[in-house]
C-alpha cells in the first residue's frame, strides 16, 4: 500500500499493519503493489508454518499479495484489518526471498515449538 505524505512524499506502508517502510522494517512486494514487512512476515510465517495456525477464508476473499481467491488452505489475516489476508504459499515465498536478501539481517524465525 502507498500513501502520499503531507508533504508530497510517497509512503510506502504494510497492507497488514500499515507501518511505514525503513531501515528496521523491510517489505517484500506482492502483486500490484500490495506489501508486507518483515515483523507481519515473522509473525504469519510462525503461525503459519511453525504452528499451523491461521484463518480458513471464503470461496471468493483473495490473498492481497498474489490476488488468488478460492486458494486451500490457511491464511493469515491482518491484525487491523481482518478482510486483508495472505495465504500460506505467500507468506513462505516473502520469507524465502527477505531471507536471502543480502541487504537486510531478516531470517526465517525459528520453530517455538523446538527452541528451549
Amino acid at each position: 500500500m502507498n500513501e502520499t505524505n503531507d508533504q508530497g512524499d510517497l509512503v510506502f506502508k504494510c497492507n497488514f499493519c500499515s507501518m511505514a517502510w525503513d531501515d528496521h522494517r523491510q517489505m517484500v512486494e506482492g502483486h500490484r503493489g500490495s506489501l508486507i514487512c518483515s515483523q507481519c512476515l515473522s509473525i504469519a510465517f510462525t503461525e503459519l508454518v511453525h504452528l499451523d495456525y491461521g484463518y480458513t477464508p471464503t470461496k471468493t476473499e483473495t490473498c492481497v499479495l498474489c490476488l488468488e481467491a478460492d486458494r486451500d488452505g490457511l491464511h493469515w489475516q491482518s491484525p487491523i484489518d481482518e478482510s486483508v489476508i495472505a495465504c500460506r504459499r505467500c507468506v513462505k515465498q516473502s520469507a524465502g526471498v527477505l531471507h536471502k536478501d543480502p541487504d537486510t539481517p531478516w531470517k526465517k524465525p525459528p520453530d517455538p515449538k523446538t527452541e528451549r
